[in-house]
């Protein structure tokens, strides 16, 4: 059996790296981590999940000035990697 690797997952650095038809989002609890994932995750219901949670910690106001994402990166990683785009 195969260990499927998130093709959409790259951590990113600059606004210059977002490609079309993607954005930005950052994870963590305490340290943020930058990542650029594809527009089409916002149609899954899991991710849409970690949106509601992150809109109830930060509200619209995100201090990173993209989206905060409040769950650990290897959560994040593991929900996104069964996503299949």
């Amino acid at each position: 059996m195969a260990i499927r690797v998130p093709r959409i997952i790259k951590k990113s650095s600059t606004s210059l790296d977002v490609p079309k038809g993607h954005f930005a989002v950052y994870v963590g609890e305490k340290q943020k981590k930058r990542f650029v994932i594809p527009i089409s995750y916002l149609s899954q219901p899991s991710f849409q999940d970690l949106l509601s949670q992150a809109e109830e910690e930060f509200g619209f106001d995100h201090p990173m000035g993209g989206v905060t994402i409040p769950c650990s990166e290897d959560i994040f990683i593991g929900i996104t990697s069964k996503f299949r785009i």
